[in-house]
């Protein structure tokens, strides 16, 4: 059979297309000739899967959705403390090209604003990196997070570069107030050709499912980012990347996302899936009108919503016991509740042997691992015998903590 996804995207994409408010940026050249008709939408799972409608093989310059992945790679190359001391994280309630910066360090408001971007720009590769290793450093992340090789529209970045005087006013504040170190014109250049890369919706979802697995990139299976560095980027997109209306998208669209002045929107949903969006009609905040409605459709008739709390249980855990053994089953995703539950149910067990069965268990979080062992660890301090049910090694590395590991079970009984 065919998957009925990509017909739903139809359906919306079909839908919102009579939608004709709102018009390309007019202040970049190149984006004002934009086809506004275009439209497209795209879905990546955590496990690979994209589904995709509209016009998917349209390439688009990716601007300001480089923020989040951007200030990712500052965080890598600089570590936490260095990217904090250039810029912070709050939310600034103002528009992308203003000068927001604190009264007291002088560090722009968050990374997501063209101010703590340019900072964040300034920070790629080691220090004191110049501008084409800064560019590349970019590239070649986010060729990585995409899963193919991107490139820079040139013709963009000169048509930009022509109309930069407000990024290049605001860098200059910068540096007088020491926050960007090097040469003003080469970093506001690096930043620009940083937002011409090419993408597509794909690309997009692609990325952004990235970020939704703790940084591995689901298809390659190769780990682009560490899960410190991904739950920072997300938790910044969630509070800041929709400018002045990041309050009401969070309440209301509940999707951690970024927008582009070119038409181009991405959202996250930790554990869930990264989305693509692409329509070059902005409204009056500069994010794409029918982007933003596709977005509000999928949090509506999909429950994408970061807070919606009516999905229920993501996981279960259940026990019986037979002939002096009793068993214990988990299943779903293993995080910090079913940890716990398990913990009370096995903290029950005064006599016999104990076998964990984790046949039906997606992934084990890593306080859902270390919860887990430990309860088997007290259990063998107990004087219970204990085994292991994993026919898919999903709990790793299941040490004991002494380097001994529990029996291995095939069938759900002790193999003693």
């Amino acid at each position: 059979m065919r998957t009925p996804v990509p017909d739903y995207l139809d359906e919306v994409l079909d839908a919102l297309r009579g939608d004709s408010t709102g018009a390309p940026a007019n202040y970049i050249p190149e984006l004002a000739t934009a086809d506004p008709d275009k439209f497209a939408l795209s879905i990546t799972t955590t496990s690979g899967s994209t589904y995709a409608a509209g016009d998917v093989d349209t390439e688009f310059s990716i601007q300001s959705i480089s923020k989040p992945f951007a200030y990712a790679a500052a965080l890598i190359d600089r570590g936490f403390e260095r990217v904090l001391e250039s810029v912070g994280v709050e939310p600034s309630g103002e528009a992308f090209n203003e000068l927001s910066l604190e009264g007291d360090t002088h560090r722009p408001k968050n990374p997501m604003i063209n101010a703590g971007a340019i900072a964040t720009h300034s920070l790629l590769g080691a220090a004191g990196a110049g501008q084409d290793d800064r560019v590349e450093r970019a590239r070649r992340l986010f060729s990585r997070l995409a899963g193919r090789e991107l490139r820079v529209d040139e013709q963009v970045c000169a048509s930009e570069l022509g109309t930069a005087h407000r990024n290049l006013a605001i860098a200059h504040m910068l540096h007088n107030y020491g926050i960007l170190e090097g040469d003003v014109h080469s970093i506001v250049e690096g930043y620009t050709r940083q937002c011409s890369i090419l993408v597509s919706v794909r690309d997009l979802s692609m990325m952004a499912a990235t970020l939704a697995t703790g940084g591995v990139q689901p298809v390659t299976g190769d780990r682009v980012l560490e899960s410190d560095v991904a739950r920072q980027v997300m938790a910044v997109m969630a509070g800041a990347g929709m400018y002045d209306a990041a309050g009401d998208w969070l309440t209301r669209v509940g999707i951690p996302a970024k927008s582009g002045v070119a038409g181009g929107m991405v959202g996250v949903l930790p554990d869930q899936v990264g989305i693509g969006a692409f329509s070059p009609r902005l409204d009056a905040h500069g994010n794409s009108q029918r982007g933003r409605r596709a977005f509000e459709r999928l949090s509506q008739d999909m429950g994408m919503h970061l807070f919606s709390s009516d999905r229920g249980r993501l996981d279960s855990v259940g026990s019986d016991t037979q002939d002096g053994t009793t068993t214990f089953r988990l299943q779903g995703n293993v995080q910090f509740t079913a940890a716990a539950e398990l913990l009370d149910l096995m903290a029950e067990v005064e006599d016999g042997n104990v076998v964990l069965d984790v046949s039906r268990v997606h992934s084990f979080s890593d306080v859902g691992r270390r919860m887990t062992l430990e309860g088997l660890r007290r259990l063998r301090l107990d004087g219970r015998g204990i085994a292991l049910r994993d026919p898919s090694t999903t709990l790793p590395d299941p040490d004991l903590g002494d380097g001994t590991y529990p029996e291995e079970s095939a069938t759900g009984g002790l193999q003693v």
